[in-house]
């Protein structure tokens, strides 16, 4: 789909519920953003589409940093270890899954491998199309320091014309917008009838619910090993089915630290 198709799609998003809301010394913000219920009890997936399991990778120390990481390519730390060991149990007892895809940067390619592992699925399969969206002069910038580093980039950064592009290489929200969903549109036409888990970065999950939900309103925060279900129906048809689920966090220590996660794009 490209931007132009982008503008002009009219797909009826899903009514989301009210958030719960998680308060910490900072700020206050939503628990388990737009959560759907999931069917514990059946492995089955509708013959007439895909269900694609996307995931946010864990934390990096850039992620704690308010770091600008993009095409970076930044390892988790040990936090965002546990997060990936505990998002990859949880999938292991609640989904059958066929097939693992990730970005090929380590940070979602570690947290992949740890699902995949978990799930017995043999090997995981990378797509650079699932990068994070790249940030051109403001990678490796503190998101704070940004603007007086870098002030061009960073009002491009800001811009809300979707066909910006970012200096020093970046690229534009249209642009991420069209690899990230051809991305998940491929996948899915070789999944029919199944259910896979991709692994990818804050940007891009962003763009996957505007390309699910073009006249909803922003999905929110993006957490570190969130999870996101989405059903493709002949590659044309999306429907969100769970949004921003980290409920396995909340049984951690790990939950205040997939907030801190989403201080930048990665």
């Amino acid at each position: 789909m490209s931007a132009l198709s982008r503008a002009r799609d009219t797909t009826t998003c899903l009514r989301l519920p009210s958030l719960p809301i998680y308060s910490n010394l900072t700020n206050t913000i939503p628990l388990c953003s737009f959560k759907f219920h999931i069917n514990h009890s059946s492995d089955t997936v509708d013959p007439t589409c895909a269900e694609i399991i996307v995931l946010r990778h864990g934390e990096t120390v850039w992620n704690v940093d308010g770091r600008l990481q993009g095409h970076i390519d930044v390892e988790l730390n040990e936090v965002g270890r546990e997060q990936a060991a505990v998002v990859a149990d949880r999938l292991s007892r609640e989904f059958k899954v066929s097939a693992v895809y990730s970005s090929d940067l380590k940070r979602a390619f570690e947290t992949a491998e740890k699902i995949a592992a978990t799930c017995g699925i043999a090997e995981v399969i990378k797509d650079p199309d699932l990068r994070e969206r790249h940030l051109g002069d403001l990678q490796g910038l503190v998101l704070q320091e940004a603007a007086k580093v870098s002030a061009v980039a960073y009002r491009a950064f800001k811009s809300h014309r979707t066909n910006q592009d970012i200096p020093g290489g970046g690229e534009s929200l249209d642009k991420l917008y069209d690899r990230c969903t051809s991305s998940l549109e491929r996948i899915a036409a070789k999944h029919t009838g199944e259910r896979v888990v991709v692994v990818t970065h804050g940007g891009v999950i962003r763009e996957l619910y505007q390309r699910a939900c073009p006249n909803g309103k922003s999905g929110g925060r993006v957490l570190n090993t969130s999870i996101n279900i989405f059903h493709i129906f002949d590659g044309d048809r999306w429907t969100i089915k769970t949004w921003g689920d980290v409920s396995h966090l909340n049984e951690t220590g790990y939950l205040k630290s997939g907030f801190g996660g989403d201080k930048t794009s990665g």
